[in-house]
């Protein structure tokens, strides 16, 4: 599992510890140090370290580079040490041969994430937050025990275990939007609104996430239809077979072909997605036999073009 070192990754490890492994099952920590924090960080992976020798869990430590992350490639430092540490813990996990990391995820954290969403604006699988249980690699799967409980319920197991953990100073910090959610917007919302606003943005995610499953049923069959590969890498689509759809189905069809694909998404927004559409349907059926080819290249180098029925689509 990861651990951090805060209150709820360490209250998941405590918890494991006292449930025991199943039989024939192991438990293993990996902490990875992003060194964002200089003596903070390491007093974090030494305390890490105190309670897997405590506890007689093995522990794997990974870290950033002495020169620091990369964030060019991510669009912040805060996305570029999430996949530095998610690629540590996947391919730690592949080399012990576990098949699952668990997080200290809660229920806030969803909460916090459908929200921060919300403001920069999203579409429903963005809505749906963090998923219980996603692909990490190829034989690796990420999963979040906590997720159906309460931050307070953390800290208030570890008080009862008389149990210390890390607190990381820069949560404290309201410069970032996570944290400005977090300590400000959350509990005013709570304060002023609605009592229950948490349980109320979790449960919209569980909502959003099941609709989504429906969608991905009319997407997969409406990819079936219209999608096919193409020699020089990229994807050719039978805009016939899109005649009629409707126009939310077809931006959702693109997003999976984009996913599929491993095209980059953090650039994509409705705007994009909703181009994309409008290239494939918003001419009328004599233009599909001849005429002027569209042409249009998104974020990421990915061209598309409009050739009679087809529209064509490779990264650059």
């Amino acid at each position: 599992m990861a651990i951090s070192g805060g209150a709820d990754s360490t209250a998941l490890l405590r918890a494991l510890v006292r449930i025991g492994s199943n039989p024939g099952g192991r438990l293993a920590a990996g902490h990875f140090n992003h060194r964002l924090r200089g003596s903070e960080s390491d007093a974090d992976q030494a305390f890490v370290e105190t309670i897997c020798r405590q506890w007689k869990v093995p522990l794997e430590v990974g870290g950033a580079p002495p020169t620091g992350l990369d964030s060019s490639q991510f669009g912040s430092l805060e996305a570029a040490a999430r996949h530095a540490r998610y690629r540590f813990l996947a391919h730690t996990a592949a080399a012990k041969g576990l098949r699952y990391v668990a997080t200290g995820h809660t229920a806030d954290d969803q909460a916090e994430t459908i929200l921060h969403r919300i403001i920069r604006g999203t579409g429903l699988l963005g809505l749906a937050g963090m998923a219980r249980a996603r692909p990490l690699g190829q034989a690796v799967t990420l999963i979040r025990p906590l997720l159906g409980f309460r931050r307070q319920e953390a800290g208030e197991y570890l008080a009862q275990l008389g149990q210390p953990y890390r607190v990381d100073s820069s949560n404290l910090k309201i410069r970032w939007t996570r944290n400005r959610i977090r300590l400000d917007l959350l509990p005013r919302l709570a304060a002023e609104y609605n009592p229950q606003v948490v349980e109320a943005l979790v449960r919209l995610g569980w909502l959003a996430r099941e609709a989504h499953e429906v969608i991905s049923g009319l997407v997969e069959s409406l990819a079936e239809r219209c999608v096919q590969p193409s020699p020089n890498g990229g994807v050719r689509l039978d805009r016939y077979a899109l005649a009629g759809a409707p126009p939310f189905l077809v931006r959702e069809l693109f997003i999976a072909v984009w996913r599929r694909q491993g095209w980059p998404l953090a650039e994509m927004g409705f705007d994009e997605w909703d181009a994309l559409a409008r290239l494939a349907t918003d001419r009328p059926a004599a233009a599909w036999h001849g005429g002027q080819a569209a042409v249009h290249v998104f974020p990421g180098g990915i061209r598309a073009e409009r050739v009679g029925s087809d529209l064509r689509i490779v990264r650059q």
